[in-house]
């Protein structure tokens, strides 16, 4: 078998191998795979077949990187809605208790509610208004519920 098909093939599994991943690093150094192949199709050495597709996989890794595809988002665990699947959904609270803080600042909303078949603490968002009825969790910190007067704030 050619030198230019076996660099071909390798490329193909990494493709594959990328749509399980979804990272699109995998299809970078497919590309450098791919150009491998060309590098031997045209006829040159197997060092500077390999010289050729490091080089590309490398540029194309960096160039994905510096891309805004490349960074990864910066949303805490605690406030994202793909990680935490309660974020967003609406909890009902009856009554909010005001606790006043310790250093003379204003203090916090809290509250003990039922949800999903389970008692929970709810704190009111700094930018929540104190009022019974419908609110939307923003954050969870560990068994608190962080909630908010709209769905948009977190």
């Amino acid at each position: 078998m050619a030198g230019w098909v076996m660099w071909m093939l390798a490329a193909g599994v990494l493709v594959v191998a990328e749509l399980a991943t979804t990272t699109l690093y995998l299809l970078m150094v497919a590309i450098g795979l791919a150009m491998g192949g060309v590098a031997a199709l045209a006829g040159l050495g197997v060092e500077w077949q390999l010289l050729v597709a490091a080089v590309v996989a490398l540029a194309a890794t960096y160039l994905l990187r510096r891309s805004r595809f490349g960074k990864r988002s910066r949303v805490k665990a605690e406030r994202d809605p793909n990680v935490n699947l309660d974020i967003g959904q609406s909890v009902t609270v009856d009554q909010w208790q005001h606790d006043a803080a310790t250093d003379g600042a204003g203090g916090e909303f809290t509250a003990r509610i039922r949800y999903r078949g389970a008692m929970w603490d709810v704190e009111l968002a700094p930018t929540a208004t104190a009022r019974s009825g419908l609110f939307y969790i923003q954050e969870i910190r560990g068994s608190r519920l962080i909630v908010g007067n709209s769905p948009e704030q977190h």
